[in-house]
């Protein structure tokens, strides 16, 4: 099975040859303000455009969705709906679903294959989500890694 490769660096600028698939994940409340889309949205403005149309017609705009925007002629950006609201509820649980993540790593594995695309990342769900990368890995290790996918996780300087 593949390994996750870790790279120092931007995951908005994959540092790979061919077809790669930018993924982070969002929020079921159609907030995007914070966090790691900021540095999308400072290169692209096509995401944000398109996950606020796709929140504002409501169609299959729920937790374990995903939806893939071309922004380059061989790069795409997956949003991936993995966070419930933007805030740790009143038990403390945080805005990360683990089930949701999965779903949405499930589906980007398949789109992937159909792109013959490479994977690049931050620790998605481990900011303002609240997850733990732990769990994330072993998630990204049970879908994309399975599925045989390439996959990059970057970490910012």
């Amino acid at each position: 099975m593949k390994k996750i490769i870790y790279i120092k660096g931007d995951a908005t600028n994959p540092q790979t040859e061919g077809n790669k698939i930018i993924a982070h994940i969002c929020n079921d409340i159609g907030g995007w303000g914070k966090g790691f889309v900021l540095a999308i949205s400072s290169r692209w403005r096509i995401p944000e455009n398109e996950y606020r149309m796709w929140f504002k017609n409501g169609e299959n705009f729920k937790l374990g969705e995903i939806q893939i925007v071309q922004v380059e002629k061989n790069l795409w950006v997956c949003n991936m709906i993995g966070q419930h609201k933007i805030i740790s509820n009143s038990k403390g649980i945080p805005p990360i679903r683990y089930e949701a993540v999965e779903k949405c790593l499930e589906k980007l594995a398949d789109e992937a294959l159909k792109l013959n695309a490479s994977i690049h990342m931050p620790r998605i769900g481990c900011g303002l989500a609240g997850g733990k990368w732990e769990e994330i890995e072993l998630i990204i290790e049970k879908t994309l890694l399975k599925n045989n996918a390439e996959v990059y996780v970057y970490d910012f300087e």
